[in-house]
């Protein structure tokens, strides 16, 4: 498959080529909005360290440390959220942004497409040596359970290795 041709422009990565398409139906990558499809940061860098991604802005092409820099300046925790997205995505899992949700991803099942079932999880990253406290947890707990879906907190070490501690809410 030809590499993807995609651009930086401000905020969001974009590609209106057949591979982009053709990879999102495939794949699960990008969101199609319009004639292009749109990616996450997460999913930019993941696909330009695959190489089946180019990224061009301002006309120039981007290597993976030069996107990370430019993201990190609009992002201060990219590195922490494409350590999990990488982590899930090798598993095989679909990883989608949460913005909505005011968390980093929504998992879906591995082998299954966003577009037939829901989430199974709703995923906060963060770095371990981030302290947040028990009203903070508390709140992520309640948007996974006002959106009916598990909690997952994603733990980043310093070696960007990923632990998984999945909450639930249960009953006495």
């Amino acid at each position: 498959m030809k590499k993807i041709q995609a651009h930086l422009i401000g905020n969001k990565v974009s590609s209106n080529s057949k591979e982009a398409f053709s990879l999102n139906e495939k794949s699960s990558f990008g969101e199609p909005v319009g004639e292009k499809i749109i990616y996450s940061f997460p999913e930019s860098l993941y696909l330009l360290e695959k190489k089946k991604m180019e990224i061009t802005s301002q006309k120039k092409k981007l290597s993976y440390k030069i996107l990370l820099e430019k993201l990190h300046r609009k992002d201060r925790r990219i590195q922490t959220k494409y350590s999990v997205f990488k982590n899930l995505r090798e598993k095989g899992y679909v990883v989608k942004t949460a913005l909505k949700f005011g968390a980093d991803f929504r998992v879906y099942d591995r082998k299954s497409s966003s577009e037939r079932s829901h989430a199974k999880w709703i995923i906060f990253a963060d770095h371990e040596s981030k302290k947040i406290s028990w009203h903070e947890f508390s709140a992520k707990n309640r948007v996974a359970h006002s959106t009916k879906k598990k909690l997952l907190l994603a733990i980043v070490d310093e070696e960007d290795d990923v632990s998984y501690y999945e909450v639930a809410w249960i009953k006495p």
